[in-house]
């Protein structure tokens, strides 16, 4: 991570869910699974899902207004909008557009940044870089995913796995020692095969792969994918501590990337971190991507476990494949 000279740190976080829920049981009448095949190969009990005809972007905007309300920031007083998602409801207007109409952000610049279920963590990463070298003062980060759209409700390997949310930050200036103190982004691209979701192509491989022909929909090799994502969280995390000259024994909570029980569990072993430390939440919301660590970061605020001068660590994997982890100093 640059340092030249502007600290910044998340001034205002926000989370929103879908309110339709999707249980183990009513998965049951929908594919060949059962709740207890579910539970033990994810730890997932239920999620998300928004309506067919409920758009993602605006589970993006009502997260973005909680992170703004929480910081005492004006929309209008936004410099930038950086959304990650990998399930954007248009290739064009960005995300980022719909989000800044619907909020009012006037002045700000939009993009959509996709680097699938590790996009808030390169957002973050991102808007760190433009407040350091004073280029922006404000920036709203934005996680905004419908992963329920490319479901293939037919796929009980994957079916069982994904869902909706949002989750958004305020990034702005912050006191020096506190904030965003170290981030580490990367991505294996030849390992990128592994998660794939087809948009305006879809090679010949890509049609083999799904198992009902669905062309438009995500398909996993959920196998390669668990290996690498333990591999990643390890080590990604390991270098913002030694970047930081910390040790694990100094983080007072780590926020994973809500995927898969398995994949937690396997990271925080390698790391020895007990669970007590790891927010998980996937039980109830399931793994709706780049949502997911903001949406765990604001239900640990709001459940008072952040504390002044905590350490927290925000490590993910995605698809691409991507992976990244970020150190805060928590005020």
């Amino acid at each position: 991570m640059s340092n030249f000279g502007y600290t910044s740190g998340i001034l205002g976080i926000g989370g929103v869910l879908p309110e339709k829920v999707l249980t183990n049981f009513d998965l049951e009448e929908i594919v060949d699974t059962s709740n207890e095949w579910i539970v033990q190969r994810t730890g997932i009990h239920s999620r998300r899902i928004l309506e067919k005809d409920q758009p993602a972007y605006l589970l993006g905007v009502e997260a973005a207004k909680i992170a703004l309300n929480e910081a005492g920031i004006d929309a209008k007083d936004i410099d930038l909008i950086i959304t990650t998602t990998e399930t954007p409801d248009y290739l064009s207007p960005s995300t980022s557009c719909l989000i800044q109409k619907e909020i009012g952000a006037d002045k700000a610049s939009a993009f959509d940044l996709n680097a699938a279920c590790s996009g808030f963590v390169y957002g973050l990463t991102v808007a760190s870089q433009f407040i350091a070298t004073g280029y922006y003062k404000y920036i709203l980060v934005v996680a905004c995913e419908g992963l329920s759209k490319v479901t293939d409700w037919e796929d009980r390997k994957t079916c069982i796995l994904f869902s909706d949310g949002a989750g958004a930050a305020v990034v702005g200036p912050e006191q020096e020692g506190y904030g965003i103190l170290q981030t580490n982004i990367g991505a294996v691209g030849s390992l990128g095969h592994n998660i794939t979701i087809p948009c305006c192509y879809i090679s010949q491989e890509d049609i083999e792969n799904r198992p009902n022909k669905n062309k438009r929909v995500v398909w996993m090799n959920g196998s390669e994918v668990l290996k690498f994502a333990v591999r990643a969280m390890e080590s990604s995390t390991r270098t913002i501590l030694d970047n930081a000259g910390l040790t694990v024994d100094d983080i007072s909570l780590i926020i994973p990337h809500q995927a898969n029980i398995r994949i937690i569990d396997n990271a925080l072993k390698r790391l020895g971190i007990p669970e007590s430390k790891a927010v998980i939440n996937l039980d109830k919301y399931g793994n709706n991507s780049s949502a997911s660590i903001p949406i765990a970061l604001y239900e640990a605020k709001k459940g008072n476990k952040l504390n002044k001068d905590d350490y927290v660590v925000l490590v993910g994997f995605g698809g691409g494949l991507t992976y990244g982890s970020v150190l805060l100093k928590w005020r």
